[in-house]
């Protein structure tokens, strides 16, 4: 499903180069579940952009099913971000002044899903991760957990075949932290590729598959 080939990208930060990628090699196979872990500065979150689609690479191939992303036009990777991709973060992302039910729905008003089939989906995405019971609720009527599960039902109710997450579980305490990657685990069985970006070992180790990445270079051995 994903494959990087020799990817660099640099950034200039008060006249020194930074290197947040360096030659970086990756292969992520459909219904993978792999976390991708770094310390922070090691280029996570420039990978996480770059696989997102939401960056480009200044150098090296990113190749999504198949097709390498240069290839794509702009409309064409904004469609892959919005039905192919469910982004996850750590800061959950939610709206303030929608509901449970409103911020879930809004990637498919985006999409231009009939309002009965908005409505259907909705609902099952928030039964699917035990918060049906809050969906009139507003984030800040919800806890750190719960805020989560809303971000995560978000990503659900678009049908992606990939989740990214980005330290889905860095906001929440550990008991939290646990149901929140219980959540993934059952995403992973009901087929779906995972990519959770961490610098936390304990979650990374979770995954079936460790990347690690460290000033930008990328290796199956802890760096």
């Amino acid at each position: 499903m994903i494959t990087l080939k020799d990817v660099c990208k640099t950034y200039c930060i008060g006249g020194d180069t930074v290197h947040a990628l360096d030659h970086a090699n990756m292969v992520i196979r459909e219904g993978e579940f792999v976390s991708i872990i770094g310390p922070s500065g090691s280029g996570k979150s420039t990978m996480m952009n770059i696989i997102g689609c939401l960056d480009t690479a200044d150098e090296g191939t990113y190749i999504l099913d198949g097709i390498s992303i240069e290839d794509y036009t702009e409309r064409e990777l904004a469609k892959i971000r919005n039905h192919k991709i469910g982004f996850i973060f750590q800061s959950f992302n939610l709206l303030p002044k929608l509901t449970a039910e409103e911020n879930v729905e809004l990637p498919l008003i985006y999409q231009k899903i009939s309002k009965s089939e908005r409505k259907r989906r909705v609902k099952e995405a928030l039964e699917k991760v035990e918060l049906s019971h809050r969906m009139g609720h507003r984030p800040t009527e919800l806890s750190g957990g719960q805020q989560q599960r809303v971000a995560i039902a978000r990503a659900l109710v678009t049908r992606p075949s990939l989740f990214l997450a980005d330290e889905p579980t860095g906001n929440l305490d550990s008991s939290t932290g646990e149901e929140i990657m219980k959540l993934f685990h059952e995403l992973h069985a009901n087929g779906n590729t995972i990519v959770l970006i961490t610098h936390d070992n304990g979650v990374a180790d979770e995954a079936e598959r460790k990347i690690f990445i460290r000033d930008g270079k990328v290796s199956e051995v802890s760096l």
